[in-house]
């Protein structure tokens, strides 16, 4: 969709959750909004940005619905078009009724996914990583994704990028200073070396923050707990017992758990998601081994493994002693499969609880300890990363470059293009579609 389309016509959506609902908010943006409000209003609009009970008509005067309209005026309001909320009953046939009415008055649609905060992008009133912050923060579902996406919905991400990106274009003034007037007598033949000392530390300040990456991914996307043992081991009557419901199937049938089953857990704020497999062993069944290799990759990829064993014998034909580094054994069955003390990291037993708080409070402790090294403001998208990593790349070819300043001068234009693209102030028309697709429709 070009951007003349996007800003000539007026959309809008339901932008308030499932219905019914004590309320519902339906927005509206575009140039003929201040035209739709009066119509339903019979011209008796609302001051701007006063919030004013009004009865709503259809064209033939018929009532719709009292509800409390506000008016934004454009461009003091989200898109920065002129923009409106109609605040009707969250009853479904009061709501369609009205978006029915909308979608009948020419110039006007109903929005795309994510159409709105595009607007607001296109008109300056967001870059590119507050959107993105945006995204996440109708998406959080715990209190530390909530901190992150709101830290960066301010602005939090952005601040830092201009800020290197104006070092940098300092940098290649100074640079293409010496270039240009170095027989000026104000402009030393050594100023461009000046720079290089602030260059080396900007380029370390960027990878102490991709090192950060890791941390944000944790708290976007949840901390990676596998459950691992031999069939009947105990996995899926611990994550029924972690879940306090019953997610997976648990029966005493050795092999019943074939596939990934996940659960997703709020400790302290942190999203743990933790994956039952299926139990390994020496299987001439195609399904179970397909499951098996999946339980092992799961286990490699993940960020803690829990090794749980019931007094059986040792899993045989798996070498685990690349996961010892992040593992914790836990003896299951406690109530009835007595385990030496020393043997475990943890003993608990899912049918009276024993050790089950011990066991929370440890992966818990895991969890925070993986985000903890990390503080500030992190980079929190794999295509910030990748252009960061771009931006580190070409500050360190601008280094090697001893002698041509102009290579050097290049290079740090090639950085700073870098670090424009992930805040959307250079050529990022292709991301658009990617980054507004993620959001739900009416934001």
């Amino acid at each position: 969709m070009s951007h003349q389309s996007l800003f000539r016509d007026t959309i809008f959506a339901l932008s308030s959750g499932g219905l019914p609902s004590g309320v519902a908010v339906i927005r509206l943006s575009g140039p003929q909004t201040v035209a739709v409000l009066a119509s339903m209003t019979a011209e008796r609009i609302p001051p701007p940005r006063k919030a004013a009970l009004r009865e709503l008509v259809g064209d033939d005067g018929e009532p719709l619905d009292r509800a409390i309209v506000i008016n934004f005026p454009g461009p003091a309001s989200f898109t920065g078009d002129d923009c409106a909320e109609l605040h009707v009953h969250g009853g479904k046939a009061v709501v369609a009724a009205v978006l029915e009415h909308l979608g009948r008055k020419d110039g006007l649609r109903a929005a795309e996914a994510g159409e709105f905060t595009r607007r607001a992008f296109l008109n300056g009133k967001l870059d590119l990583t507050s959107a993105e912050g945006l995204a996440d923060l109708v998406a959080a579902e715990t209190e530390l994704q909530r901190r992150m996406a709101l830290i960066n919905a301010e602005g939090g991400q952005r601040d830092i990028y201009d800020g290197w990106r104006k070092r940098l274009l300092h940098a290649r003034a100074m640079i293409e200073a010496e270039l240009d007037f170095a027989d000026e007598g104000d402009v030393p033949g050594s100023v461009a070396a000046e720079v290089w000392t602030d260059m080396s530390a900007m380029q370390q300040e960027i990878a102490n923050h991709i090192n950060g990456y890791h941390a944000a991914e944790i708290i976007r996307d949840g901390y990676r707990v596998v459950l691992l043992g031999a069939p009947n081991a105990g996995k899926s009557s611990l994550l029924n017992a972690l879940a306090r419901r019953d997610v997976a199937i648990v029966t005493e049938i050795a092999g019943t758990t074939r596939d990934l089953v996940e659960v997703s857990l709020d400790l302290d704020g942190l999203k743990v998601i933790v994956t039952d497999t299926a139990g390994l062993r020496d299987s001439s069944d195609t399904v179970e081994r397909i499951g098996i290799e999946r339980a092992l990759r799961a286990a490699e990829e993940a960020d803690l493994v829990l090794k749980l064993k019931d007094g059986s014998p040792d899993m045989p034909g798996f070498d685990l002693a690349d996961l010892e580094s992040k593992a914790l054994s836990v003896g299951t069955k406690a109530d009835i499969a007595p385990h030496r003390t020393g043997e475990f990291h943890h003993i608990v037993s899912v049918i009276d609880g024993a050790g089950l708080s011990a066991l929370i409070e440890d992966i818990g402790r895991h969890a925070k300890g993986a985000v903890s090294a990390a503080s500030g403001v992190l980079p929190s998208r794999l295509r910030q990363l990748e252009l960061l990593r771009s931006c580190g790349h070409h500050l360190s070819l601008a280094a090697e470059v001893q002698q041509e300043l102009e290579l050097r001068a290049e290079e740090l234009r090639l950085a700073g293009d870098a670090l424009g693209r992930i805040t959307g102030a250079i050529d990022v028309e292709d991301l658009l579609g990617v980054i507004f697709s993620e959001f739900c429709i009416g934001k």
